[in-house]
């Protein structure tokens, strides 16, 4: 599914191969991508105008003369800002469907009022971009190199040219790292962080982790498995790298691993099985990729699949492997797993 390059899979194929499941490749770029010691940024409030900075997960400070008006973002980030109050003028990444309804990325956008540079991996309009006089460019970051999420390659050094960029990693840490990143910078935005719909989310988010956390504690002998369906190949999510992963195992869901050295093909994020071999592990939940990237579950003809005993036993939920990073967007992430083990029977 993906082509090499060296000995690493290009970012394309790895999106091929389920997005963020296998975005081991590592592309030219600078910065520590951890975010240490990053700052919260510091914006107008209340209406009062600039100066802004924010310094991002590569330890880049962008500072400008006034906070920022004309947004361009990730879509799934764009949808993060609108749960707080922030509205962008144009996204990049899956946003409509094919039926031209709202990619599931988008989040609660009125994708119709939106600017869309590109809606696919690879695509994204500089002219487009340019007519929007963008103040700044925020994105996402899935490699420890600082590499802008859906920023095209080929193009990256145009598009940087026109508005600095705002990077938050999404790499190696789990989900309450930037989810609370993306706070900070919907706050240095100007966003109300003291509203009851905001603060009634992250309540809501803290409520559903005890609940998973519980619920885990509960049926430790339970097995999870983080999957992702493709044509030819069925691909099996590590719990390391994925942030959602990653900070459901620390609330002591009891994942699948497979063994690094079938994953080193993945980048390291994932281990890639034919069909024939989706049996390899015996799973008692199987959480699928939800993205339109993927085959979602009600579509997969293949016997195999229909024959593991999670897929019987009807113990199958999705997954975001890409969650929109706000509070109230990653209550369900959790939710749906904490009810799933809380009925789930031992099946594999």
């Amino acid at each position: 599914m993906s082509q090499a390059r060296a000995t690493h899979p290009t970012r394309r194929g790895l999106l091929v191969a389920g997005g963020a499941l296998g975005l081991g490749a590592a592309l030219a770029a600078c910065g520590d991508g951890k975010g240490k010691d990053s700052d919260t940024g510091t914006a107008a409030k209340n209406g009062k105008s600039g100066p802004w900075s924010f310094k991002d997960d590569r330890g880049t400070a962008v500072k400008l003369d006034k906070v920022p008006a004309n947004i361009v973002a990730f879509t799934g980030v764009g949808a993060a800002l609108y749960d707080y109050g922030i509205q962008v003028k144009g996204v990049f990444g899956p946003t409509k469907t094919t039926a031209g309804k709202p990619d599931v990325q988008a989040g609660d956008m009125d994708v119709s009022k939106l600017t869309v540079l590109g809606n696919t991996w690879g695509q994204f309009s500089i002219e487009k971009y340019a007519s929007l006089a963008p103040d700044v460019l925020i994105t996402t970051m899935f490699d420890d190199a600082g590499s802008l999420w859906y920023v095209p390659e080929e193009s990256k050094k145009k598009i940087a040219q026109l508005a600095p960029s705002v990077g938050i990693s999404v790499y190696d840490r789990p989900l309450t790292e930037p989810l609370q990143r993306m706070w900070s910078l919907a706050e240095s935005l100007g966003a109300d962080m003291k509203a009851a719909k905001v603060t009634d989310a992250k309540k809501r988010f803290e409520d559903a982790a005890a609940r998973l956390r519980a619920a885990a504690k509960a049926k430790p002998g339970i097995k999870v498995m983080a999957g992702s369906a493709s044509d030819q190949l069925f691909y099996v999510s590590g719990s390391n790298l994925s942030i959602d992963l990653e900070y459901f195992k620390s609330l002591g869901v009891n994942f699948i691993e497979p063994p690094e050295s079938a994953k080193k093909q993945g980048g390291g994020w994932y281990e890639s099985l034919s069909w024939e071999n989706i049996d390899k592990y015996q799973a008692d939940i199987i959480m699928m990729d939800d993205r339109t990237s993927a085959i979602q579950p009600a579509d997969i003809t293949k016997a195999t699949w229909k024959k593991l005993p999670a897929v019987k036993a009807g113990q199958v939920i999705g997954r975001s492997p890409e969650p929109i990073l706000s509070y109230d967007k990653c209550v369900p992430l959790l939710t749906s797993l904490a009810e799933a083990l809380e009925k789930a029977k031992k099946v594999g």
